[in-house]
């Protein structure tokens, strides 16, 4: 089945009661007994499980081709979650180019209840092979990674966790499964900021955690997902799975204007640098072929010079807006190292772009008009 026609008969729940196309929304936290205090369903109370937030869990399951989801109320409660099932005492490795905020858990809030990581850059198999030691529980892997989507072997890298008897856990959020799908290539867990892509217009806050087993992890992870109440709400859950629906089209379209808005940059005299999968000139092309069906709506460009003139850059956009988040409909810049802070490792004249739905040209069009003010300074 192609990914359009999954995606929604996945989130497709015809109401039994009324016949009404669209699924129903269910809002209530609680649900009621007959005289002989018996329960008219599996539901008791919304926090442990709601037939909305249950019917996005299996619909996300279904597109990454997982045993089980499980609806966050944002990215960072699924990966805190995550990280909370483990033991202190174990040990995680990270990529060195990732997004910042999942460092942040682990040295803010998990390395002081006894979570040991480390980080390395795992374009280096020899270099993460190095890195794993005996109490390593968890390799986290982000490919297209945030903010210089370097591009990570999966297949191997999995194969290293598993012999290592690590999971290997996916952040899925750049590419979607419309472009990746990482249990397919043995990764055991895919994180997504369903906020982004798959709710898709910037309007809801949502997170994801699909395993491909349904195994005692897989268990505990829900256990305190319950217990914890780091659930998605109902409407929450209703808008995510609504954005599913137009995931593939979106995502298409928003990656056939970023390949055009990337070709434009590269070489532009006032630009440094474009990382973007989709050039020709990347060197990961073979593997980004390999592993997925193409090289997604976002891309970051270094400006010549530093902070200074990639701010003036932005400042000079028109149709961009100057804003955190991504995989909207509009089109977003923002610089990342500003949103960082001090101890960012993102280089100062670096751009962050999220691709929307507007015509290629015309942002192309206001791209090249901030440009030349900037190069005629």
């Amino acid at each position: 089945m192609h990914f359009d026609t999954l995606a929604l008969r996945a989130t497709h729940q015809t109401d039994p009661a009324t016949g009404a196309v669209v699924s129903p929304l269910h809002l209530s936290t609680t649900f009621a007994r007959n005289e002989a205090n018996e329960l008219a369903s599996d539901y008791v109370y919304s926090r442990p499980n709601n037939p909305t937030r249950e019917a996005l869990e299996q619909a996300l399951a279904k597109l990454e081709g997982g045993a089980v989801g499980m609806a966050f109320s944002s990215g960072q409660a699924a990966t805190m979650t995550l990280f909370q099932a483990l033991r202190p005492g174990d040990h995680v490795l990270l990529s060195t180019d990732a997004y910042y905020g999942t460092p942040a858990l682990l040295e803010q809030v998990f390395h002081p209840w006894g979570l040991t990581y480390s980080r390395v850059d795992m374009r280096d198999l020899d270099a993460v092979q190095q890195s794993i030691h005996e109490n390593t529980r968890v390799i986290w892997c982000e490919t297209p990674s945030n903010p210089l989507l370097q591009i990570l072997d999966l297949l191997s890298i999995s194969r290293l966790a598993h012999e290592a008897g690590a999971i290997c856990v996916c952040d899925n959020t750049w590419a979607t499964p419309v472009l990746q799908r990482p249990l397919e290539l043995n990764c055991d867990v895919v994180m997504h900021s369903t906020t982004k892509y798959l709710a898709g217009h910037s309007d809801v806050l949502g997170g994801a955690l699909i395993f491909k087993h349904n195994d005692e992890f897989a268990q505990r992870v829900r256990n305190l997902q319950s217990l914890s109440g780091a659930v998605q709400a109902p409407f929450d859950a209703w808008l995510i799975s609504r954005g599913i629906k137009t995931l593939g089209i979106r995502v298409r379209a928003q990656m056939a204007t970023a390949q055009a808005v990337a070709e434009f940059l590269d070489g532009h005299p006032a630009v440094e640098q474009v990382h973007y999968p989709g050039l020709s000139t990347h060197p990961d092309k073979a593997l980004i072929h390999q592993q997925m069906n193409g090289p997604s709506a976002m891309l970051s460009v270094q400006i010549k010079g530093g902070a200074a003139e990639a701010l003036a850059f932005i400042g000079k956009l028109k149709l961009f807006i100057r804003a955190t988040s991504l995989g909207g409909v509009e089109s977003l810049i923002e610089h990342r190292a500003s949103v960082e802070g001090p101890n960012t490792a993102t280089p100062q004249n670096l751009l962050r772009m999220s691709i929307g739905l507007e015509h290629a040209e015309d942002l192309i069009g206001d791209l090249a008009q901030a440009l030349d003010t900037l190069s005629n300074r």
